[in-house]
């Protein structure tokens, strides 16, 4: 792929000095605050093992401050699309260990986003064909793909009883255990984009009337004990979150969205977490399509405040912009995602104000090589 985008002006340059200022994030000293988040790609093996292209993949972006490994499956039942990655089998730790060893080989930092899918998956994905579970037995709109990347309508999960929840939050803290035995340098708990732990968040998911729904704090009690969960297991330091305030994927909808994310904000700084992971409700579509919304909320402003600790934001930066957020205080580290797809050398590249690669959204999502390893990085004297 040799098409180049000229987007990083002499500006970029100036501003893009803040972005390569170290940063602590917990327990890991970042040598630069460009961030890669969690990205779908679908390139594990059916069983969810990463592959060797994925330690390629993996290691090729070393030098981010911080890799986030891609959204990877607590449990069997977690799972919710095409070839997605576990961490819940002897093979999956194995072939994870391989990615982990390919970034820290190269100096780099990385950490695992973990997750459960909720009402996002299908029966399709269960070996016994049982139905997805939920919150509440309320069915996404839209369509999802099969383990055989075809479409087919999702369907209404079964709402969780409140006796199967202290299994599922160990399922978690074994994720997370899991991922350090694989050698992840931290773990990011997914409580945004619509998943299992956002659907429990929000009230238009969330319909239940025991321990787990109705109030805010009722709702917000799954995430906070898978929180407690994995931070008595691997500690504060090295626990993150994940969270879209004002998100809307898969039809979610909060009554009260302002403040019930400051109550769980709040929650999450009195745990003295690693970071919070904001994501900018302009790019709620992430993954879906590339353009961002001008007229959203914007989360950083609303919720950076009321959290005691570092903060990664995401959602449509340019480094410019990036930049400009952490000079004005409201984040400690950016995430460049579809930057970091095309751009296997992002911050050499933004740090000399070099032409990028650009994002090809068709490959992006399973295959091999073409749209995984094969975005060329920089060579000596080239693009300067």
């Amino acid at each position: 792929m040799n098409r180049t985008d000229p987007s990083v002006s002499q500006k970029d340059r100036v501003l893009a000095d803040v972005l390569f200022t170290p940063v602590s994030l917990g327990a890991l000293a970042l040598s630069n605050r460009m961030i890669m988040p969690a990205l779908t790609r679908m390139r594990a093996s059916a069983d969810g093992i990463p592959q060797k292209i994925g330690a390629e993949y993996y290691g090729q972006r070393a030098s981010a401050g911080l890799i986030i490994a891609e959204a990877t499956a607590i449990s069997l039942q977690g799972r919710g699309y095409p070839r997605m990655p576990g961490i819940y089998t002897a093979d999956q730790i194995a072939g994870w260990r391989s990615v982990t060893d390919a970034v820290h080989a190269k100096g780099g930092l990385i950490a695992l986003q973990i997750v459960h899918h909720g009402r996002w998956s299908h029966s399709l994905y269960s070996p016994d064909g049982s139905l997805p579970v939920a919150p509440s037995a309320i069915a996404p709109a839209g369509v999802i793909y099969t383990p055989g990347f075809t479409k087919v309508p999702f369907e209404t999960p079964r709402a969780l009883e409140t006796a199967e929840l202290p299994a599922l939050v160990e399922s978690f803290r074994q994720a997370a255990r899991h991922a350090r035995l694989a050698g992840f340098d931290a773990v990011e708990i997914h409580g945004a984009n619509g998943f299992l732990l956002d659907q429990f968040l929000q009230d238009g998911t969330n319909h239940r009337s025991d321990a787990y729904g109705g109030t805010i704090e009722n709702r917000s009690r799954l995430l906070l004990e898978v929180v407690d969960g994995i931070v008595s297991d691997i500690g504060a330091d090295r626990t993150a979150v994940r969270l879209s305030p004002h998100g809307n994927l898969g039809g979610l909808s909060d009554s009260a969205t302002v403040p019930h994310f400051a109550y769980v904000v709040e929650q999450l700084s009195d745990r003295k977490i690693a970071w919070l992971h904001l994501i900018e409700p302009r790019a709620s579509s992430a993954g879906i399509a590339d353009d961002a919304s001008v007229d959203s909320a914007n989360n950083a402003v609303l919720f950076r405040h009321l959290f005691d600790g570092p903060v990664i934001t995401a959602g449509g930066y340019g480094p410019d912009s990036g930049a400009s957020t952490i000079a004005a205080g409201l984040a400690d580290a950016v995430a460049f995602g579809r930057m970091f797809i095309a751009n296997p050398d992002l911050p050499e590249r933004v740090r000399i104000g070099a032409a990028l690669n650009l994002f090809d959204r068709a490959k992006a999502y399973g295959g091999g090589p073409e749209g995984y390893t094969d975005y060329p990085a920089l060579t000596a004297g080239r693009d300067r």
